[in-house]
């Protein structure tokens, strides 16, 4: 089968998407977070007021990002006045931005911070501190807006999340956890009275080793709202100060979080009426509104089926980063009394024609999958043309607010749920999608990545393999001890499922994954000789080095996903270890200063490939990190990755 032009290039998928994210709300303005892939992938702070003017706060060089637990999270936060506080990626510092615009330093260099909020003129967040040893300690800490020496408040804990004072500032409420453990294995909820300078002794309010807590914000000065899966779902609780009263508001077999990869996040937000703006589901996130009294939740009626686990509440309207198969990431405002939403601010300010945008279906195969079609042949009757989408002009103006919106409410199944039908003209290839994590989920959010593809009459098929989350704890704790062997066969069952159902060329399926995922991609093609080719970005190849070089947030998380270091069974599991198993052309590509995955990851499996005459190719990037942020670092491996499957699959 022949590829053919499509609309989409490798600069349209690198250039587009300044990533919107981490959304405040405040007295009728809204802050978020955008990138700027043309500028090295800076991120910068973007302010919409009251009287829909915006503009953007943080001009170059400054660059609004944590390196907190590597993965960062939220860098910025708001005080009462309306001042930005916000972390600089360079030097990792908190500075203060004023109505002036030039930032002003709070804190000495030596710390990373992150998770900021501010009360009672302090800043109060999680600090971070690397020393020379290598030692890192983090602690929940108070910065004075005017200077003052920084306080500590929680110590003692390898980790720390989610910091919140009472409303009436007499406590504090924070996440701690201790390692092996990650945030979405095992939390305690703690609480410490504040007393002036000193720090009282903390009580722990709820969760344990088995457990995870997440989340915490104050309903008054005596009880809490929390997230826990107590119940093998992340649900939203109801507790008092001292962990009495303990109430599920809405008890359900589905999640209301994400995993907390990155920290700051705000599942829930509570609107002035006293009901809470929600986020719940089974993989995609929908968007309701719950009476915490009677536990009646009402999804909100808006045209997005999936939301980012962050929101914000501005009296009886919040905000959120919304997206849907056919719609950008977006920062939306939704009016809570009516549901209708309005976009400020989308990912992608110009489509290809929604013809070239493939609509997922939910499949099972036997895992929860995405099946995303390819176009179809242009050489049939009245193809589509490339061009703008209908919502989007040519000459429109991409910072324009989209109108109010009430669209049909949105399930987690996406397209026709009686299952795919067989192309015509005979299967095509196919690309196995594999997520990161190993903890994550596949979404169906819209990807220009995905449509790269499938618009060139690639189909793709993205996994939600044993280990991802969206789906309950018991499916998260497929993975444990079994990574390598679970994601792996789960991955070559999907790629199997594709072939018997006639949906793909049983000779042209190649599979692509990042970091967890590029793992996946190296394992599955040593013990698999399904795959037509195989492409991993940053993944890890070998479990020793992983160990004792990747960052403290992971250090000890490869004994949850495999058991203690041990070489013999290491030997098992580690694609450099079984690259001997490999028969099919692969790509690497790697980013030279990626702190989570060393690029002697990939380099080692490289060398073990050439070394065995099997084809492969790698391709290093300076200055790129775990994640590429660059767009012509983006635009290359996207063009080298078509490149690869031009050959795999013609």
């Amino acid at each position: 089968m022949p590829f053919w032009p499509s609309p989409i290039s490798t600069r349209d998928v690198a250039g587009s998407g300044v990533r919107p994210g981490w959304p405040m709300a405040r007295s009728g303005r809204v802050w978020w977070t955008e990138d700027r892939p043309g500028e090295g992938g800076r991120t910068t702070i973007m302010c919409r007021a009251a009287d829909g003017t915006r503009r953007e706060l943080l001009p170059a060089p400054w660059w609004a990002r944590t390196r907190v637990h590597e993965y960062g999270g939220r860098p910025y936060t708001v005080t009462p006045a309306g001042e930005v506080v916000f972390a600089n990626m360079r030097d990792q510092r908190l500075y203060v931005l004023g109505e002036n615009g030039e930032p002003k330093p709070l804190t000495p260099e030596g710390c990373r911070y992150a998770d900021l909020q501010v009360h009672d003129g302090q800043v109060w967040c999680v600090r971070e501190r690397h020393d020379e040893d290598g030692k890192v300690t983090r602690a929940v800490v108070a910065v004075p807006l005017d200077g003052g020496e920084t306080r500590e408040w929680a110590t003692g804990c390898d980790f720390y999340a989610s910091p919140a004072i009472s409303p009436d500032g007499r406590h504090l409420a924070y996440v701690c956890w201790n390692h092996p453990r990650m945030p979405w294995d095992g939390t305690e909820l703690r609480v410490t009275r504040l007393s002036g300078t000193r720090m009282d002794a903390a009580w722990t309010v709820r969760g344990g080793p088995a457990e995870s807590v997440l989340a915490p914000s104050w309903k008054d000065g005596s009880h809490l709202y929390l997230i826990s899966d107590a119940s093998g779902w992340w649900n939203l609780y109801e507790i008092g100060l001292h962990g009495d009263g303990a109430r599920a508001v809405h008890p359900v077999e589905e999640e209301f979080i994400t995993p907390p990869w990155r920290l700051g996040g705000r599942p829930y937000a509570v609107l002035g009426d006293g009901r809470i703006a929600v986020l719940h589901g089974r993989g995609d996130l929908r968007l309701g509104v719950l009476d915490p009294g009677s536990g009646a939740l009402a999804d909100l009626e808006v045209p997005y089926s999936g939301w980012d686990a962050t929101l914000t509440a501005d009296g009886t309207s919040l905000v959120g980063i919304g997206y849907a198969a056919t719609i950008p990431r977006s920062v939306v405002r939704v009016d809570a009394a009516t549901g209708a939403a309005r976009s400020l601010r989308r990912d992608i300010d110009r489509l290809p024609d929604p013809a070239y945008l493939p609509v997922p279906r939910a499949v099972e195969t036997p895992v929860p999958a995405f099946l995303y079609p390819p176009y179809t042949d242009p050489a049939a009757e009245n193809p589509p043309h490339p061009g703008p989408a209908a919502e989007n002009p040519p000459h429109a103006d991409p910072a324009a607010e989209s109108p109010p919106h009430a669209g049909p409410a949105r399930s987690n199944m996406v397209g026709p749920a009686n299952g795919p039908s067989v192309p015509a003209g005979g299967p095509p290839p196919y690309v196995i999608f594999v997520h990161g994590g190993p903890t994550a989920h596949a979404d169906t959010a819209l990807d220009l990545e995905k449509a790269f593809l499938t618009s060139r009459g690639i189909g793709v098929l993205d996994v939600n393999y044993g280990g991802s989350s969206g789906y309950g704890r018991a499916y998260r704790d497929r993975l444990k001890g079994q990574w390598g062997l679970v994601d792996v066969a789960d991955t070559i069952a999907a790629a199997e499922w594709l072939a018997a159902e006639g949906l793909a060329d049983p000779a042209r399926i190649a599979v692509r994954g990042g970091s967890a995922g590029g793992w996946t991609v190296m394992a599955a093609c040593c013990r698999s000789g399904v795959f037509a080719g195989g492409v991993s970005y940053f993944g890890c190849s070998a479990l020793a080095p992983l160990v004792a070089h990747t960052h403290d947030f992971e250090s000890r998380y490869v004994e949850w996903l495999v058991g203690p270091e041990d070489p013999a069974v290491y030997a098992t599991r580690e694609p450099l270890a079984l690259v001997d198993g490999v028969s099919c052309p692969m790509l690497l590509l790697q980013g030279l200063d990626d702190p989570v995955v060393p690029p002697e990851q990939s380099t080692a499996f490289a060398d073990a490939l050439s070394e065995r005459g099997v084809s492969c190719t790698y391709l290093a990037f300076e200055a790129e990190s775990h994640g590429f942020r660059r767009t012509e670092t983006r635009a290359a491996a996207l063009a080298a990755e078509l490149a690869f499957y031009q050959q795999l699959f013609t």
